[in-house]
């Protein structure tokens, strides 16, 4: 299965806690149709502290946790709002992804 949404694209959150935040996509899981976006449904992470091999500090950490991928929408790079995306081939038979709302290549 293959998504529209890409590691580095910029999304915007348009449902849940988080919504109407921004941020850049850090991962994709397509089998679980998750992304995790930088800054966004951030949880407390609680690390217990490793003696072995030099090891870590404990505590809590804040970190992103994944969200659904239905509730972001790609930002259109010309317009700089939300989008939805269209896959186009190119004259030389290549794909690529285009905003719908401006019609640039993302």
């Amino acid at each position: 299965m293959s998504f529209r949404i890409r590691r580095d694209d910029m999304v915007v959150v348009i449902a849940g806690k988080d919504r109407g935040l921004r941020g850049k996509v850090l991962a994709v899981y397509p089998d679980k149709e998750r992304v995790v976006v930088a800054g966004v449904n951030l949880v407390k992470h609680h690390k217990r502290r490793r003696q072995v091999r030099g090891g870590t500090e404990g505590g809590i950490i804040e970190r992103e946790a994944p969200i659904h991928i239905s509730n972001v929408m790609l930002v259109d790079p010309k317009s700089n709002q939300p989008t939805r995306i269209t896959v186009q081939k190119t004259a030389d038979g290549v794909r690529q992804r285009v905003a719908k709302r401006s019609g640039t290549p993302v």
